[in-house]
């Protein structure tokens, strides 16, 4: 007989302002397991376990698990399950120090859709502490962490995202695999940091690809002109952010560093 992993509810009803869609689909956390591949000495994060539904597999594999979770009624469900190996942590995973876990760590989760941009930028900011993550993702989120340039919705996630991590699209999840069913589909999408990004200084590099996209249908000689002229760059400004590449940005950048 199938085990399985779907833990119980408990009464608990999915909350909107946590962005809580609850996933139930056995296949499909198989897959993402298999995805993560934990091994049992790994030290691992996962944000947002909610109701356990892939807290407990990876409980069975791994010698630790922490978990950070926001909603005070899923923490007493999570304790309820009293393992040894789980350590929960109360909170928001936007301000949570990573530093205070035993690091390179990696990080898994199915993020809340209103939240997911956000905490993919505070663990951007920490990405020296990460060894990898694997998350669940609006399926739309994911295919604009991947674009090319070139492609109509390439934009500040996708140059933010490449510019710091190989990032791969691994799988869709349809949204039957979840309760609610959310109106959209889900995608797995798994990040590595890079060895060496070729980005110096973080701000700076955001501040650049911010202004860049700010205006997407004005050029960039408009969208940066109080940073950059013509003269100031090799880049050619009478395009579209949309066509440069990544490796574009980070020359844009130094070229913007070096007059300031």
């Amino acid at each position: 007989m199938r085990k399985s992993y779907t833990a119980t509810t408990g009464g608990h009803k999915a909350r909107k302002r946590f962005g809580q869609n609850f996933l139930i689909d056995t296949k499909i956390i198989d897959r993402i397991i298999a995805t993560i591949a934990p091994k049992a000495e790994d030290d691992l994060l996962e944000i947002g376990p909610g109701q356990g539904a892939m807290t407990l597999p990876l409980l069975e594999k791994l010698n630790q698990l922490h978990v950070i979770e926001i909603d005070r009624d899923l923490i007493g469900l999570l304790e309820s399950f009293d393992k040894d190996n789980l350590i929960v942590h109360q909170g928001d995973a936007m301000k949570f120090d990573l530093s205070t876990l035993p690091t390179p760590i990696r990080v898994v989760g199915n993020l809340p859709y209103n939240i997911s941009s956000p905490i993919l930028f505070h663990l951007l900011e920490n990405r020296s502490l990460v060894q990898d993550m694997t998350f669940m993702l609006q399926k739309e989120v994911v295919e604009r962490m991947v674009a090319k340039h070139g492609n109509k919705i390439y934009g500040r996630l996708s140059v933010m995202m490449q510019a710091f991590f190989e990032v791969e699209l691994i799988f869709i999840v349809p949204p039957e695999s979840f309760e609610p069913a959310p109106k959209v589909d889900s995608a797995i999408v798994y990040l590595k940091p890079l060895t060496q990004s070729l980005v110096g200084d973080v701000t700076v590099f955001k501040k650049v690809v911010k202004a860049a996209f700010a205006q997407r249908r004005k050029t960039l000689r408009n969208c940066l002109k109080s940073l950059l002229t013509q003269e100031q760059t090799s880049i050619d400004l009478s395009q579209r952010a949309e066509m440069l590449s990544v490796a574009d940005f980070i020359k844009l950048t130094q070229d913007y560093e070096k007059q300031h």
